[in-house]
């Protein structure tokens, strides 16, 4: 999910629709469609600055780039494997981690590859989403059981890591998927087996779990959008009734 002005977006695992909801009152107003986007599909993101959606095409390997000035217009490109969450930086281009392949893949909003990242030589799999932080570096989730969260320099060596070997309160992390950065760079993960949002700081030596209030508590956190403007954090669960979870006043 990801939400541009008052519109907020919710990408469902399976199927080509967007559905697309008022940010103030979470009234459904309508739907577009992307033709050809395969299933499952696991990442969406929005760029103010093209205003346009970007998903992800697990299983055919494209990124799909719709225009929300005409959403009949939709320009697609290939990328590595298996590519997940995206999500937009600084410069306005997107950052797609393809977990098939172990890489980090920036694009342009054209499709033109600026940058490319092997992660598999410094010891990082997996990658399910990754965030640009405002260092330049790339912090990234690695959705494995234990899972880990690493903060990768632009020219690929591991920074900073939380794994299962990290000594901390809130112990080990099982499939982290979702990230959020806030302003000041601390990390939301959405620790998806273990029914939790950790915050971790940019070094990623702390680490703790935000108590949110939630009826039968959070199942299976997937998505993770924070909308700092409003100080709301959106949460998309994989596991339960599958809810869109909307948290405000949020102080991170």
């Amino acid at each position: 999910m990801t939400s541009l002005g008052d519109d907020v977006f919710v990408l469902r695992q399976r199927g080509q629709q967007v559905e697309v909801y008022d940010a103030r009152t979470f009234t459904l107003l309508r739907h577009i469609r992307i033709r050809g986007l395969g299933s499952p599909s696991y990442g969406l993101a929005a760029s103010i600055h093209y205003d346009c959606l970007y998903a992800s095409d697990w299983c055919n390997s494209r990124i799909h780039r719709v225009d929300l000035s005409d959403s009949s217009a939709v320009k697609q490109w290939s990328v590595a494997s298996s590519p997940a969450g995206l999500s937009v930086n600084k410069v306005h281009n997107v950052v797609v981690p393809c977990y098939g392949a172990h890489k980090l893949q920036e694009y342009t909003t054209h499709g033109t590859l600026v940058r490319e990242i092997s992660l598999q030589p410094v010891g990082v799999s997996k990658p399910w989403h990754a965030v640009q932080l405002s260092t330049g570096d790339y912090v990234v989730s690695q959705y494995t059981s234990p899972g880990a969260v690493h903060v990768v320099g632009l020219d690929g060596q591991v920074l900073h890591s939380y794994d299962q070997s990290q000594a901390s309160n809130v112990g080990p992390m099982s499939y982290p998927a979702s990230l959020a950065v806030t302003k000041n760079d601390n990390i939301l993960v959405a620790d998806c087996s273990d029914n939790r949002i950790l915050s971790l700081d940019s070094s990623l030596s702390s680490a703790h779990k935000l108590v949110l209030p939630v009826d039968n508590g959070i199942q299976s956190p997937f998505g993770l959008f924070l909308d700092e403007l409003r100080k709301r954090l959106y949460v998309g669960e994989f596991g339960g009734e599958k809810r869109v979870l909307v948290f405000d006043n949020m102080q991170l």
